[in-house]
């Protein structure tokens, strides 16, 4: 029995050498521009440096709350745990691609009561025939010979999916961290905005005292009560919107940590100022930024498994062989299954090929191609979409901090305006009219001041998820 089976193992030993031999066109090569390579157009601003970006970037704003809701994210975001099963259930398509690269086997036992027709059987003489018991136990083993690659392409489409569903995980635990430093600097900024109009109410507030209390004296009008009333009032109503902009904000990243509303984190909801930078923030050049991003690595990824499903689909254009062989044992009593006389083996291979119907191969190839050209489209966009988004990230960051540092400016000159007024104003030099223009361009211009602030964060953290800095992670075991 020995000499007999080894033909077929050394057949099978064989067919492994030559699985090698996949048909088809190769994979097409992505590249990238080499002018996007090279440094950021943005890198000149001294709000940036060009040393390497880092993965753990929210570490830059020294700021423990955000560190704990950001690792808080990482761990119970339900988008990533729903990416992260999905990642499983890939990587199992992929070792069931793997496993056509084995032989097939099939045990199988089996018994049947039988009794032949007396009519079929005329020896019988019309008596009835006794009943006859069949045991039987074998195994078949079957193996497909990779001649034209067809299992080795599939294998290279799956790992190409797994990869694609890897990078996927990776794009969105980039987009949870940035989303959650997000959410809590909105927060903080909301409170900000809050704590500027509930001092300029007070300000107003005291304006409009003085006011009545001169209009009680005989010495001031009613008009300058009407007009100090309206400029508070006016404040007043700023209030509701920056609170529900804060109450969205703190329900947002209640989500994104996966936390109901009602259990929003308190330390997020007390911060006062947005988390600030104490030093450039760093870049890299583009080189860098288009091995780290996930989104490409995710479009070459399913290039290369749209690449390799044509070779799946121009295999079906040639027989598929299969070395098979069985062996087993057949006998009217249990106890005679071992005995040589009711052994029983097969060997031999198998060709099937569809070549009348070759036409729905075809089609399915020029299908594949397509699919493959729009894969290569697809990562050529994604190349230059992360380009265009760290330069825009950076555009936005650095020219916020102009506009931030200009508006700095006009505050400060705005309450010098507003405190000579009201100095004119008690030397009867002006007309009350003018404090309250004083003041009202100081409220507005502390209001400005505040919501830039809160968009120099935003701009901020928008280059980091651009830089797609990672997380403080162990790397993936079954990468």
């Amino acid at each position: 029995m020995h000499r007999k089976v080894l033909p077929l193992l050394t057949a099978s030993s064989a067919a492994l050498l030559l699985a090698a031999c996949a048909v088809g066109p190769k994979a097409p090569d992505p590249t990238v521009p080499v002018q996007g390579q090279g440094a950021f157009i943005g890198s000149q601003s001294a709000s940036v440096s060009t040393e390497a970006a880092r993965a753990d970037w929210w570490r830059l704003y020294n700021d423990a709350t955000l560190d704990g809701l950001i690792q808080q994210a990482l761990t119970e975001n339900n988008e990533l745990e729903a990416a992260a099963a999905n990642l499983r259930a890939v990587r199992a398509s992929l070792s069931e691609a793997r496993a056509g690269r084995l032989p097939t086997t099939n045990a199988n036992a089996g018994f049947t009561r039988s009794q032949a027709s007396t009519i079929t059987n005329p020896a019988a003489n019309g008596a009835k025939l006794d009943d006859v018991d069949t045991y039987s136990v074998g195994l078949d083993v079957s193996y497909e010979v990779d001649l034209f690659g067809r299992v080795e392409s599939s294998v290279r489409a799956a790992r190409g999916d797994a990869d694609a569903a890897r990078e996927a995980l990776e794009v969105v635990r980039i987009t949870v961290a940035a989303e959650t430093a997000r959410a809590y600097a909105d927060t903080c900024s909301a409170n900000a905005q809050i704590a500027v109009a509930e001092r300029t109410i007070e300000l107003q507030g005291k304006t409009v005292d003085l006011t009545q209390r001169l209009l009680d004296g005989g010495s001031g009008n009613g008009l300058d009560v009407a007009r100090a009333r309206a400029a508070l009032e006016q404040t007043r109503a700023s209030l509701p919107p920056l609170r529900a902009s804060r109450d969205g904000a703190l329900y947002r990243l209640s989500t994104l940590t996966g936390r109901t509303p009602a259990e929003a984190s308190e330390a997020a909801r007390g911060c006062q100022s947005p988390p600030q930078l104490s030093q450039p923030i760093p870049i890299g050049d583009g080189a860098a930024l288009l091995a780290r991003r996930p989104d490409v690595r995710q479009a070459e990824a399913r290039l290369a498994a749209a690449a390799a499903r044509v070779n799946v689909a121009t295999a079906s254009l040639y027989p598929s062989i299969s070395l098979g062989g069985s062996l087993g044992s057949t006998a009217l009593d249990s106890s005679d299954l071992g005995e040589d006389a009711n052994f029983r083996f097969s060997v031999g291979p198998l060709i099937s090929w569809n070549f009348p119907n070759i036409a729905v191969a075809r089609a399915r190839i020029k299908q594949a191609d397509a699919q493959t050209d729009a894969a290569l489209a697809t990562f050529d966009q994604t190349v230059l979409t992360a380009l265009q988004e760290t330069e825009t990230a950076l555009s936005s960051y650095a020219n916020e901090l102009d506009r931030r540092t200009a508006l700095r400016t006009a505050r400060d000159q705005a309450a010098t305006a507003a405190r000579l007024s009201r100095l004119r104003f008690d030397a009867g030099a002006d007309s009350f009219l003018t404090v309250l223009d004083s003041e009202r361009t100081l409220a507005g211009a502390d209001a400005a001041l505040a919501a830039s602030e809160a968009q120099v964060t935003t701009y901020q953290i928008a280059l980091f998820k651009a830089l797609a800095g990672g997380w403080d992670q162990a790397p993936d075991p079954e990468a």
